[in-house]
């Protein structure tokens, strides 16, 4: 860590400081494996080069996934073999990546800054689009960076853990923390939440730990009002599921089951779970609390019209679409992209957008 004095354009001196690249992923897999050899759950490596390797793992080293040395670290002590088929699957991953990256995630993140930076003097139907709009951005951002983190672990031979799961199909916020960021809710459930008692005891206590997890995975994003109120907000909503004992009902289940389209009673779990999900989304994108809660307000409360920059929808039916085809594939490898028709679309897709879309970084480099 560096540390210097900054003179601001307000005439403030103040203290500024530079992190490391990835210090929160790498800090949070250094604390992992020592946890797990302090527990006895893993033996201490005596080799520091491959110890380097799995804190210093290039392709998650950002962005995550957080990898777990139970889980890493063997692969990076034994022989690995050219395998065929895992390099194929490596690059089908990475081209879906970038696919809801450049061409998904990109081409939202216009719209996104336009209605959130002038929310004060837009309608309520564009700032409902804007947070929609956001709530795919983040996602597509997100979960590409993870799916070309684990499709390039495969070309070297490691197999990551999965940290998406279209946690936008959903029927309840419980299932939701199961399959969005799945590296960071396990490591806080197993290092955090577990450790303080978990749901062991009485009601008090339990909901104490819940609130003490989601609140710590706010301030993990940032130290902002907005940030912990995103955590606080989530908590509220995942208190309910907890009581009714409902937050464990649907594990290794899938949306929609075998059929082609959810039941009526399914879609309108996904759809309230989304909405509930979408809600702090405005937190999270809002630069202060203030902002938005007043965001909040304009689009409960004002019902102009206004069908602006509604062409970001075309971009979030598409994922839709393509996600709902795939989501049965708990592995991310997506048998769909076989297709030499389909690949070649998605690669051409990525080839015109990466033009016409301003290129943003990934949203996780901030943390």
């Amino acid at each position: 860590m560096f540390r210097f004095i900054g003179y601001d354009m307000q005439n403030q001196w103040t203290l500024k400081i530079i992190l490391p690249v990835g210090i929160s992923f790498y800090t949070f897999q250094t604390m992992s494996y020592t946890i797990d050899v302090y527990r006895k759950d893993l033996k201490p490596t005596r080799d520091f080069i491959s110890f380097a390797s799995f804190v210093s793992f290039f392709p998650q080293l950002v962005a995550g996934p957080i990898e777990r040395a139970t889980n890493l670290l063997p692969q990076i002590l034994e022989q690995r073999i050219f395998n065929k088929n895992q390099v194929v699957s490596g690059l089908r991953l990475i081209t879906w990546g970038l696919f809801k990256k450049v061409v998904i995630a990109d081409s939202l993140s216009p719209l996104v800054n336009t209605i959130f930076e002038n929310y004060n003097t837009s309608s309520g139907v564009t700032l409902w689009l804007g947070a929609i709009y956001f709530s795919f951005q983040i996602y597509c951002d997100f979960s590409g960076y993870s799916d070309i983190a684990i499709g390039t672990s495969k070309l070297f031979g490691f197999e990551l853990m999965s940290n998406f799961k279209f946690p936008y199909f959903s029927r309840n916020i419980g299932e939701f923390w199961r399959k969005w960021h799945i590296s960071l809710s396990t490591w806080f459930r197993d290092y955090l939440y577990i450790p303080l008692g978990g749901s062991k005891g009485n009601k008090l206590i339990a909901f104490k730990n819940i609130f003490v997890i989601f609140i710590v995975s706010g301030f993990w994003h940032g130290a902002n009002w907005t940030f912990l109120f995103w955590g606080l907000l989530h908590a509220l909503f995942y208190i309910p599921s907890f009581i009714f004992k409902k937050n464990r009902k649907f594990i290794g289940t899938v949306s929609g089951g075998n059929k082609n389209l959810p039941t009526i009673k399914e879609l309108f779990q996904m759809l309230s779970t989304f909405l509930f999900v979408m809600l702090g989304w405005v937190f999270f994108r809002s630069e202060t609390i203030v902002k938005a809660f007043d965001y909040l307000k304009r689009m409960f409360f004002d019902f102009s019209f206004d069908f602006g920059l509604t062409q970001g929808l075309y971009y979030v039916l598409v994922l839709i679409c393509l996600d709902w085809i795939i989501r049965k594939d708990e592995r991310n490898i997506y048998p769909i992209s076989s297709n030499i028709v389909y690949i070649s679309i998605l690669i051409w897709a990525i080839i015109l957008y990466s033009f016409d879309n301003e290129q943003a970084q990934f949203i996780y480099f901030q943390f």
